[in-house]
Protein backbone atom coordinates (compact mmCIF):
# COMPACT_ATOMS: atom_id res chain seq x y z
CA UNK A 1 0.00 0.00 0.00
CA UNK A 2 1.31 3.46 -0.90
CA UNK A 3 2.42 5.68 1.96
CA UNK A 4 0.93 8.87 0.56
CA UNK A 5 2.25 11.08 3.35
CA UNK A 6 5.82 10.01 2.70
CA UNK A 7 5.32 10.44 -1.03
CA UNK A 8 4.04 13.99 -0.47
CA UNK A 9 7.02 14.82 1.71
CA UNK A 10 9.36 13.53 -0.98
CA UNK A 11 7.54 15.73 -3.51
CA UNK A 12 8.03 18.75 -1.23
CA UNK A 13 11.78 18.09 -1.09
CA UNK A 14 11.94 17.78 -4.88
CA UNK A 15 9.93 20.97 -5.41
CA UNK A 16 12.19 22.78 -2.96
CA UNK A 17 15.15 21.73 -5.12
CA UNK A 18 13.35 22.96 -8.24
CA UNK A 19 12.68 26.31 -6.56
CA UNK A 20 16.35 26.66 -5.71
CA UNK A 21 17.18 26.04 -9.37
CA UNK A 22 14.74 28.82 -10.31
CA UNK A 23 15.60 31.42 -7.66
CA UNK A 24 14.11 34.62 -9.12
CA UNK A 25 11.21 35.93 -11.11
CA UNK A 26 13.35 35.94 -14.26
CA UNK A 27 13.65 32.14 -14.13
CA UNK A 28 10.21 31.34 -12.72
CA UNK A 29 7.72 33.31 -14.76
CA UNK A 30 8.43 32.57 -18.46
CA UNK A 31 5.36 30.95 -20.02
CA UNK A 32 6.18 27.58 -21.57
CA UNK A 33 2.78 26.47 -22.83
CA UNK A 34 -0.95 26.42 -22.06
CA UNK A 35 -1.79 24.03 -19.23
CA UNK A 36 -4.60 21.50 -19.50
CA UNK A 37 -6.35 23.28 -16.63
CA UNK A 38 -6.73 26.38 -18.77
CA UNK A 39 -4.02 28.59 -17.29
CA UNK A 40 -0.59 29.38 -18.68
CA UNK A 41 2.12 26.95 -17.59
CA UNK A 42 5.09 28.92 -16.33
CA UNK A 43 8.58 27.57 -15.72
CA UNK A 44 7.96 27.18 -12.00
CA UNK A 45 4.66 25.35 -12.60
CA UNK A 46 6.33 22.95 -15.04
CA UNK A 47 9.28 22.25 -12.75
CA UNK A 48 7.05 21.52 -9.77
CA UNK A 49 4.76 19.24 -11.75
CA UNK A 50 7.70 17.35 -13.24
CA UNK A 51 8.96 16.67 -9.72
CA UNK A 52 5.58 15.32 -8.58
CA UNK A 53 4.97 13.23 -11.71
CA UNK A 54 8.40 11.63 -11.40
CA UNK A 55 7.56 10.52 -7.85
CA UNK A 56 4.19 9.16 -8.97
CA UNK A 57 5.70 7.28 -11.90
CA UNK A 58 8.18 5.63 -9.55
CA UNK A 59 5.29 4.09 -7.58
CA UNK A 60 4.43 1.78 -10.50
CA UNK A 61 0.88 1.77 -9.10
CA UNK A 62 -2.59 1.83 -10.68
CA UNK A 63 -4.36 5.22 -10.50
CA UNK A 64 -5.60 8.15 -12.56
CA UNK A 65 -3.78 11.46 -12.19
CA UNK A 66 -5.68 14.75 -12.48
CA UNK A 67 -3.16 17.59 -12.58
CA UNK A 68 -3.16 21.32 -13.23
CA UNK A 69 -0.70 21.32 -16.11
CA UNK A 70 -0.63 17.73 -17.43
CA UNK A 71 -4.36 17.10 -17.38
CA UNK A 72 -5.70 13.55 -16.90
CA UNK A 73 -3.28 10.63 -17.26
CA UNK A 74 -3.82 6.95 -16.45
CA UNK A 75 -0.98 5.16 -14.66
CA UNK A 76 -0.84 1.38 -14.82
CA UNK A 77 -4.31 -0.10 -15.03
CA UNK A 78 -5.98 3.04 -13.72
CA UNK A 79 -8.73 1.71 -11.48
CA UNK A 80 -10.79 3.63 -8.95
CA UNK A 81 -7.97 5.58 -7.28
CA UNK A 82 -7.58 9.22 -8.30
CA UNK A 83 -4.67 11.47 -7.40
CA UNK A 84 -5.61 15.14 -7.75
CA UNK A 85 -2.64 17.52 -7.80
CA UNK A 86 -1.95 21.20 -8.05
CA UNK A 87 1.87 21.30 -7.87
CA UNK A 88 1.86 25.05 -7.22
CA UNK A 89 -1.36 26.55 -5.86
CA UNK A 90 -0.66 30.26 -5.82
CA UNK A 91 1.46 30.36 -8.95
CA UNK A 92 1.52 34.15 -9.18
CA UNK A 93 2.87 34.38 -5.64
CA UNK A 94 5.46 31.70 -6.42
CA UNK A 95 6.77 33.30 -9.57
CA UNK A 96 6.89 36.77 -7.96
CA UNK A 97 8.66 35.50 -4.83
CA UNK A 98 5.76 36.07 -2.41
CA UNK A 99 6.04 33.32 0.24
CA UNK A 100 2.43 32.12 0.19
CA UNK A 101 1.99 29.18 -2.20
CA UNK A 102 1.54 25.46 -1.77
CA UNK A 103 1.60 21.91 -3.05
CA UNK A 104 -1.92 20.46 -2.97
CA UNK A 105 -2.38 16.69 -3.37
CA UNK A 106 -5.51 14.63 -2.73
CA UNK A 107 -6.07 10.89 -3.02
CA UNK A 108 -9.58 9.58 -3.66
CA UNK A 109 -11.11 6.13 -3.98
CA UNK A 110 -13.70 7.31 -6.49
CA UNK A 111 -14.55 10.07 -8.98
CA UNK A 112 -16.26 12.63 -6.68
CA UNK A 113 -15.26 15.07 -3.97
CA UNK A 114 -16.83 12.91 -1.26
CA UNK A 115 -14.44 10.11 -2.29
CA UNK A 116 -11.33 12.03 -1.18
CA UNK A 117 -9.69 9.96 1.54
CA UNK A 118 -6.39 11.82 2.02
CA UNK A 119 -5.51 15.47 1.63
CA UNK A 120 -2.10 17.14 1.82
CA UNK A 121 -1.22 20.83 1.52
CA UNK A 122 2.28 22.18 2.09
CA UNK A 123 2.98 25.89 2.54
CA UNK A 124 6.40 26.69 1.05
CA UNK A 125 6.47 30.06 2.79
CA UNK A 126 5.52 29.24 6.38
CA UNK A 127 6.86 25.66 6.02
CA UNK A 128 3.60 24.30 7.40
CA UNK A 129 2.29 20.82 6.57
CA UNK A 130 -1.49 20.37 6.54
CA UNK A 131 -3.00 16.88 6.30
CA UNK A 132 -6.38 15.20 6.62
CA UNK A 133 -7.72 11.68 6.38
CA UNK A 134 -11.38 10.88 5.84
CA UNK A 135 -12.86 10.05 9.23
CA UNK A 136 -9.45 10.55 10.87
CA UNK A 137 -9.33 14.28 11.43
CA UNK A 138 -7.01 17.08 10.31
CA UNK A 139 -3.50 17.96 11.41
CA UNK A 140 -1.01 20.81 11.22
CA UNK A 141 2.64 19.76 11.37
CA UNK A 142 1.57 16.38 12.68
CA UNK A 143 -0.57 17.67 15.56
CA UNK A 144 -4.38 17.45 15.50
CA UNK A 145 -6.10 20.72 14.72
CA UNK A 146 -7.85 21.72 17.92
CA UNK A 147 -7.54 25.51 18.01
CA UNK A 148 -10.69 27.66 18.36
CA UNK A 149 -12.69 27.50 15.16
CA UNK A 150 -13.84 30.23 12.81
CA UNK A 151 -16.01 32.95 14.28
CA UNK A 152 -19.67 33.64 13.69
CA UNK A 153 -20.47 36.35 12.72
CA UNK A 154 -17.55 36.56 10.30
CA UNK A 155 -14.67 38.79 11.34
CA UNK A 156 -12.10 37.86 8.63
CA UNK A 157 -13.15 36.75 5.15
CA UNK A 158 -10.52 35.55 2.67
CA UNK A 159 -11.19 36.37 -0.98
CA UNK A 160 -9.44 34.11 -3.50
CA UNK A 161 -9.22 33.90 -7.30
CA UNK A 162 -9.15 37.66 -7.33
CA UNK A 163 -8.70 40.35 -9.92
CA UNK A 164 -9.06 44.04 -9.20
CA UNK A 165 -12.36 44.11 -11.08
CA UNK A 166 -13.82 41.16 -9.18
CA UNK A 167 -12.78 42.53 -5.80
CA UNK A 168 -14.23 45.94 -6.65
CA UNK A 169 -17.45 44.30 -7.79
CA UNK A 170 -17.95 42.02 -4.79
CA UNK A 171 -16.34 43.77 -1.81
CA UNK A 172 -19.27 46.13 -1.24
CA UNK A 173 -21.64 43.15 -1.03
CA UNK A 174 -19.69 41.91 2.00
CA UNK A 175 -20.61 44.95 4.09
CA UNK A 176 -22.68 43.64 6.96
CA UNK A 177 -21.56 40.07 6.20
CA UNK A 178 -17.86 40.25 7.12
CA UNK A 179 -15.91 42.85 9.07
CA UNK A 180 -12.56 42.51 7.27
CA UNK A 181 -11.17 41.14 4.02
CA UNK A 182 -7.92 39.33 3.29
CA UNK A 183 -6.59 38.55 -0.20
CA UNK A 184 -3.70 36.08 0.13
CA UNK A 185 -3.38 34.26 -3.16
CA UNK A 186 -3.74 30.50 -2.56
CA UNK A 187 -7.21 28.98 -2.29
CA UNK A 188 -5.85 25.74 -0.85
CA UNK A 189 -3.99 27.57 1.92
CA UNK A 190 -6.91 29.87 2.68
CA UNK A 191 -9.12 26.81 3.22
CA UNK A 192 -6.46 25.37 5.52
CA UNK A 193 -6.42 28.60 7.49
CA UNK A 194 -10.20 28.31 7.83
CA UNK A 195 -9.79 24.79 9.19
CA UNK A 196 -7.40 26.22 11.79
CA UNK A 197 -9.70 29.12 12.70
CA UNK A 198 -7.25 31.73 11.41
CA UNK A 199 -9.87 33.11 9.05
CA UNK A 200 -13.63 32.79 9.44
CA UNK A 201 -14.72 32.26 5.85
CA UNK A 202 -13.35 31.81 2.33
CA UNK A 203 -14.86 32.86 -1.00
CA UNK A 204 -13.50 32.14 -4.46
CA UNK A 205 -14.64 34.95 -6.74
CA UNK A 206 -13.92 32.94 -9.89
CA UNK A 207 -15.03 29.35 -10.52
CA UNK A 208 -12.72 26.89 -8.79
CA UNK A 209 -11.64 23.48 -10.07
CA UNK A 210 -11.23 20.24 -8.17
CA UNK A 211 -7.44 20.58 -8.24
CA UNK A 212 -7.74 23.86 -6.32
CA UNK A 213 -9.73 22.46 -3.43
CA UNK A 214 -9.71 18.64 -3.32
CA UNK A 215 -7.05 18.35 -0.62
CA UNK A 216 -7.87 21.36 1.55
CA UNK A 217 -11.63 20.76 1.56
CA UNK A 218 -11.02 17.56 3.50
CA UNK A 219 -9.41 19.55 6.33
CA UNK A 220 -12.43 21.84 6.41
CA UNK A 221 -14.90 18.97 6.45
CA UNK A 222 -12.94 16.95 9.01
CA UNK A 223 -13.15 19.95 11.36
CA UNK A 224 -16.93 19.87 10.92
CA UNK A 225 -17.13 23.13 8.98
CA UNK A 226 -19.14 23.85 5.84
CA UNK A 227 -18.11 24.22 2.20
CA UNK A 228 -20.25 24.49 -0.92
CA UNK A 229 -19.90 25.02 -4.66
CA UNK A 230 -22.86 27.34 -4.83
CA UNK A 231 -22.95 27.62 -8.64
CA UNK A 232 -23.19 23.84 -9.01
CA UNK A 233 -24.18 22.04 -5.78
CA UNK A 234 -24.06 19.64 -4.06
CA UNK A 235 -20.42 19.77 -3.04
CA UNK A 236 -20.08 16.04 -2.31
CA UNK A 237 -20.94 15.17 -5.93
CA UNK A 238 -18.44 17.56 -7.54
CA UNK A 239 -16.34 15.60 -10.06
CA UNK A 240 -12.60 15.21 -9.59
CA UNK A 241 -11.71 16.41 -13.07
CA UNK A 242 -10.61 19.55 -14.91
CA UNK A 243 -13.99 20.39 -16.43
CA UNK A 244 -16.16 21.10 -13.40
CA UNK A 245 -15.94 24.69 -12.21
CA UNK A 246 -17.92 26.62 -9.61
CA UNK A 247 -17.40 29.41 -7.17
CA UNK A 248 -16.84 28.09 -3.66
CA UNK A 249 -17.73 29.38 -0.21
CA UNK A 250 -16.62 27.91 3.11
CA UNK A 251 -17.34 28.94 6.69
CA UNK A 252 -18.22 27.57 10.11
CA UNK A 253 -21.80 26.64 9.22
CA UNK A 254 -24.08 25.93 6.26
CA UNK A 255 -26.08 29.04 7.20
CA UNK A 256 -23.01 31.25 6.86
CA UNK A 257 -22.14 29.65 3.52
CA UNK A 258 -25.67 30.40 2.31
CA UNK A 259 -25.33 34.00 3.49
CA UNK A 260 -22.06 34.42 1.61
CA UNK A 261 -23.45 32.78 -1.54
CA UNK A 262 -26.48 35.07 -1.48
CA UNK A 263 -24.27 38.13 -1.15
CA UNK A 264 -22.01 37.03 -4.00
CA UNK A 265 -24.98 36.22 -6.25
Amino acid sequence: MTDWLELCRACVADIDAALRDLPTRAEREPVLRAGEGGDDTTAVDAAAEAAVVARLEALEADFTLVSEELGVRVFGAGGSTRVVVDPIDGSINAKRGIPFFSLSLAVADGPAMSDVAFGYVYDFGAREEWTATRGGGATLNGSPLSAPGPKSPIEILAFEATTTALVADKAAAMEGVAQRLRVMGSLALSLCHLAAGRVDAVCSLKPARSIDIAAAQLLVRERGYAIELFDDPPFACAPLDLEGRSRVVAAATDALCALLAEALA
